[in-house]
């Protein structure tokens, strides 16, 4: 089954038919992962990251808990959705982005299922941190509603995030750093969320909407206010290109 992981301003799964919600109880965390069931003939979960209310950040994300819950409700493979500042050339906002590779520079985050005393040591390969397969349908899809809309939205086959703590953004010398060291976008999300669903064997995914320019990419200020416009158009395509992968 496929799991859909939404974040900033994603926090359903749109529908209101074949609606189930469920808690699912895992031992990585004391309250119970909200999980929206839809029930269709094609039938798929969702995840808010952020929660409903976008009340917790991304250093507070109980990231394994939320890869264990999607784990138990029968998730196979993931399309995870983020919001990142574009740092290359064609990653502005509106962009879509379907990366291949990322950099982690985040601390202090549970970033692994072992470590319990009744798990082995699990040591998985992270050299393609994506799914390749499910990222090929991601641009697909895509480029499918781009054609059937007549739209002209730049979408990236591939790419470099780079995972940063949050959630204060960047410094303009970050992100000059950042961009030294390859990254093409910026986020703070995508890791351990990556990383823990390749331990359990869930095939992920990522597709992000930059929301904003990084900074000190352009000579101003980044604002909320330009974010929200962005973030609030960019969602309508997104849900479009989430209908046809599910329809997949």
């Amino acid at each position: 089954m496929l799991g859909i992981i939404g974040g900033s301003g994603f926090y359903s799964a749109g529908y209101t038919e074949n609606l189930r919600h469920i808690e699912m109880v895992t031992e990585y965390s004391d309250t119970a992962v909200a999980i929206e069931l839809v029930e269709t003939d094609k039938p798929f979960a969702f995840l808010a990251r952020h929660g409903k209310d976008h009340h917790i950040p991304p250093h507070e994300i109980n990231y394994r808990a939320n890869i264990d819950a999607l784990r138990q409700a029968g998730v196979t493979e993931i399309v995870a959705i983020n919001s990142v500042g574009g740092i290359a050339e064609g990653t502005g906002p509106g962009s879509i982005i379907v990366p291949n590779q990322l950099i982690d520079y985040t601390w202090g985050r549970q970033s692994t299922f072992c470590g319990q005393s009744k798990r082995f040591v699990h040591h998985v390969d992270f050299s393609l941190p994506f799914d390749r397969a499910l990222s090929d349908k991601l641009v697909s899809a895509v480029n499918a509603i781009n054609d059937q809309s007549g739209a002209a939205r730049p979408v990236a086959a591939g790419g470099v995030y780079g995972v940063t703590q949050g959630p204060r953004l960047e410094t303009a010398a970050e992100i000059q750093k950042m961009r030294r060291d390859g990254c093409d976008i910026v986020g703070m999300t995508a890791m351990p969320e990556a990383v823990l669903a390749r331990e359990v064997g869930i095939n992920y995914g990522l597709i992000a909407l930059s929301v904003n320019w990084a900074a000190g990419i352009l000579p101003k200020v980044v604002t909320m206010e330009e974010i929200e416009v962005v973030l609030a158009d960019g969602h309508q395509f997104l849900r479009r290109v989430l209908a046809r992968i599910i329809d997949d």
